[in-house]
């Protein structure tokens, strides 16, 4: 089988599968597993080069609709009468759902419900560990300083807060992802905030930046260090890879009642990295 994925969820999602040395050609920004990174390119995820994903010749190619703008792919594939599965995941429960399409498509169905019943098991498992916590505090996540961009209610990251004990600063507004500004966030006044910048290494973020924002050092998560770095690979893609970011958060918010909890074999990172 030759597959082309358009999305890094999309090459993530195949990996979990078992599928990465089916993988014939990846987005721009795919870069998980490493083994991709031999792989021809495709282009930006939401400007893909559609006659060189023709050219591939794949039997399966994997579009998304999971950030705005990425119709543009899908529009461009369906003009071509290209064949593909187009997967849209805004939950947890959405990811599972699409390891069990692929997993269909690619003819591999037991493969599939096995890591899917996996990923279920870890979620109840923190579910467990959640409604033991003392406390949830809210945490702000800011996906793009600016403008400033972050996940709203219709998000897993709002799953991934409650999970992990905390709660989205921002899960009352109705949307996936929400346009605001510092004065608003200022104005909520969360608990803890984690910066996973879309596309930016963690290295590149400079935390000290938040005190230049107008009333910010007053905020009770800055006075009381409660400001973290966390890798956007691991929160900002809808994968199988949010579990292990849901299980880092659990332990920096609530290390007690998380220290048990750890990813089982079938969706172990350093197994699941490498060609299967």
């Amino acid at each position: 089988m030759r597959i082309v994925s358009l999305c890094p969820s999309n090459t993530e999602l195949a990996a979990y599968l078992g599928l990465t040395d089916a993988i014939v050609g990846v987005d721009d920004f795919s870069d998980w597993p490493a083994a991709v990174n031999q792989l021809e390119r495709l282009g930006p995820d939401l400007s893909i080069d559609i006659d060189k994903v023709e050219a591939l010749k794949p039997d399966l190619i994997l579009s998304s609709l999971s950030v705005p703008g990425m119709e543009k792919n899908v529009e461009a594939l369906d003009r071509k009468g290209l064949s593909h599965i187009c997967l849209n995941p805004q939950s947890l429960d959405d990811i599972v759902q699409d390891l069990r399409t692929l997993g269909n498509a690619a003819g591999i169905p037991d493969q599939a419900e096995r890591i899917a019943k996996a990923f279920e098991a870890v979620v109840e498992q923190c579910k467990k560990a959640s409604a033991n916590v003392d406390s949830s505090p809210t945490l702000y996540w800011e996906w793009w300083p600016k403008p400033v961009f972050t996940p709203g209610g219709i998000n897993w990251l709002t799953e991934i807060s409650r999970l992990a004990g905390g709660v989205n600063l921002f899960e009352d507004v109705d949307l996936a992802s929400v346009q605001t500004d510092w004065s608003d966030v200022l104005t909520r006044d969360p608990d803890v905030i984690c910066l996973a910048w879309v596309g930016v290494q963690p290295r590149k973020v400079n935390p000290e930046i938040l005190n230049k924002r107008p009333g910010w050092l007053e905020m009770d998560a800055i006075q009381k260090g409660r400001v973290h770095v966390l890798e956007e690979a691991l929160y900002c893609r809808p994968s199988p890879r949010l579990l292990e970011g849901l299980i880092k958060l659990g332990s920096i918010l609530h290390p007690e009642q998380y220290k048990g909890i750890e990813l089982p074999e079938e969706l172990n990172i350093k197994k699941v990295s490498r060609f299967k």
